[in-house]
């Protein structure tokens, strides 16, 4: 098992600490009502605002016998990109939606330039898998008809995977993302090794917690080799987009950006992946208060931004 006090710094001790105030470690046994207040309420602690130019309104994609709710940020300056980034949230597919990842959102359309949407879709267990995929997908395919330019696609710990299922599903149609990054994703990589046995009591993301939202979207279903439930699963990697992957390395999912760039590479693609040493699970929320994750944004957004350009600087 990992040794946290040599691993973790006093910044992101403080941060974890924090955390725990508002979300504290026993959350995921409170009812799915309870999860989502004392979730939203964390969220709203570390809210950092709107950066000077952004603006955003919500909307709805009309999908098939439903409407999936949006938020669109665009940047004033005149030199806006002429990229779009499509954005999903964390949050085990249980919890988050808009306002939880609202201010990371209106980062990166500041610091790249690009619009941004996010992507409110359906969580669980009011709608299992397929539903979040299905809306995932689906609001992809929908914000790519009416719009033109390069889409890159992102997302951190659930929104990771929903971003890679996206890129799996429309890599051979005819608009489908020009790249994608990942944050701290679960990818569906193999709970019986690796960083999954060795941060398995890792602060913001435990083993238990991890089961807890993989069982809950199953919805009871066997989900095994199912690429559209979990990234890891797809026989064939090949096709896919450029691909960024950041982990945090003290978190049980570090092994499943690793795996998933090798077996890009091993496809032939363009992967990077990038373990960011000393950082957990859920550090966006950092990015303003921990030196390592505010670099680690940096890389971040950096990373979509030369995306949206067609570069690959790897």
């Amino acid at each position: 098992m990992a040794d946290y006090s040599e691993l973790i710094d006093a910044e992101t001790l403080a941060f974890i600490e924090k955390t725990a105030e508002s979300y504290p470690d026993d959350t995921a046994s409170l009812s799915i009502a309870g999860q989502r207040d004392v979730y939203n309420a964390m969220c709203r602690v570390f809210h950092a605002g709107y950066p000077e130019g952004v603006s955003a309104i919500d909307d709805r994609l009309a999908a098939e016998g439903r409407s999936i709710p949006v938020r669109r940020y665009t940047l004033s300056a005149p030199d806006a990109g002429r990229a779009l980034v499509v954005y999903y949230h964390g949050g085990g597919y249980v919890v988050g939606g808009l306002e939880s990842h609202d201010d990371v959102c209106a980062e990166i359309c500041a610091r790249t330039g690009y619009s941004v949407v996010a992507v409110d879709y359906r969580l669980c267990p009011e709608f299992v898998h397929p539903a979040p995929s299905d809306d995932a997908i689906d609001a992809f395919r929908i914000l790519a008809s009416e719009f033109d330019g390069p889409i890159v696609v992102c997302g951190d710990s659930a929104g990771g995977n929903l971003a890679a299922i996206v890129s799996h599903v429309t890599r051979s149609e005819r608009r489908h993302p020009v790249g994608q990054v990942l944050i701290y994703p679960g990818l569906g990589g193999d709970n019986t090794k690796g960083s999954y046995v060795r941060h398995a009591n890792a602060p913001m993301l435990t083993a238990a917690d991890h089961d807890f939202y993989t069982d809950i979207r199953a919805g009871g279903a066997d989900v095994s080799g199912d690429a559209t439930f979990s990234a890891l699963a797809d026989a064939d990697f090949s096709g896919l987009p450029p691909t960024v992957v950041i982990t945090a390395q003290c978190d049980l999912l570090s092994d499943d950006g690793r795996d998933y760039r090798d077996a890009l590479l091993a496809a032939g693609g363009k992967a990077v992946w990038v373990e960011e040493p000393g950082l957990v699970h859920g550090y966006l929320r950092a990015r303003h208060s921990v030196a390592r994750a505010k670099a680690s944004f940096t890389r971040i957004v950096e990373a979509v931004g030369a995306l949206g350009r067609g570069e690959w600087p790897y």
